[in-house]
């Protein structure tokens, strides 16, 4: 039994935005330790839970799900992997990030390796980054033309659609966190030698184009939103709701699969396990 319930769609498009969701809402829970130790043992119950679905969404094998992750620097993307889906087998799952695109990918459209990485039915896939970086980076930075990265907003609509239409049910995330907590996050990098490999020099170049940022995932909400694949926009400055919050969505994304055990290939009527 979870101690509270955690309202989803306060947080999906179009209903929500950047600015209508806060990044220090704590939602159900008081922002006081007592909140943070009712969301953790929340967040347990719904890890437990989350194993639990994941056996029969594999044995069912009809259906993929497809969690993307998306943020600025030092938003918790590595962070809400771990522990929001510490539940779940590794052998039904993976893990890919999306960097830089080598050689061989910038030969191929902007999705080929994005599709190459889509996961089977039956299988969990998540996304680090993903292929919104390319109407994201590529926006900001200038490293393609306009006219180039606003068609992308359909192909990736046209694209999502299709692996939902093939089984891929999507679950697509935003970790919003305010300046004022990236500068946090970012500072901790340089004092703390075991978070020195984290930082980058570009991380504050990143940083200093904030609103073009704010302005690009804005759009991207809205022209790539949809009915079938919405976006949630998940309050991140606070990681032990954060993790409650992404943990609530998944399985929440689960349970509203028809999943059924399959029906064994033999009559089981007819064996017996001798002593």
């Amino acid at each position: 039994m979870l101690n509270a319930t955690v309202d989803l769609e306060r947080y999906r498009t179009p209903v929500a935005n950047l600015d209508s969701v806060d990044p220090g809402d704590t939602g159900p829970y008081p922002t006081d330790g007592d909140g943070k130790r009712a969301a953790q043992q929340d967040l347990h119950a719904l890890v437990k839970r989350m194993a639990e679905l994941q056996r029969m969404f594999y044995a069912d094998g009809r259906y993929a799900l497809l969690l993307v992750l998306q943020a600025l620097d030092a938003g918790g993307k590595d962070g809400t992997i771990r522990r929001a889906l510490s539940g779940l087998n590794p052998q039904g799952v993976r893990v890919t990030s999306f960097k830089r695109p080598t050689e061989l990918e910038l030969a191929h459209d902007f999705l080929w390796r994005v599709h190459r990485a889509a996961p089977r039915r039956g299988k969990i896939g998540v996304f680090n980054r993903s292929h919104y970086e390319d109407v994201l980076v590529v926006r900001v930075d200038e490293l393609v033309p306009e006219a180039v990265w606003r068609a992308r907003y359909a192909h990736i609509v046209a694209f999502e659609r299709l692996l939902h239409d093939a089984g891929t049910r999507f679950l697509k995330v935003y970790l919003h966190i305010d300046r004022a907590e990236q500068a946090k996050r970012l500072q901790r990098r340089l004092d703390d030698p075991s978070r020195n490999w984290k930082f980058e020099a570009n991380d504050l170049r990143v940083r200093g184009q904030w609103d073009e940022y704010r302005e690009a995932f804005a759009e991207m909400f809205a022209r790539t939103g949809t009915a079938d694949a919405p976006w949630l926009i998940v309050p991140a400055n606070r990681k032990w709701y954060r993790d409650v919050v992404v943990a609530t969505a998944v399985v929440e994304a689960l349970e509203a699969l028809p999943l059924a055990w399959p029906e064994p290939d033999v009559d089981l009527s007819s064996y017996a396990v001798e002593d």
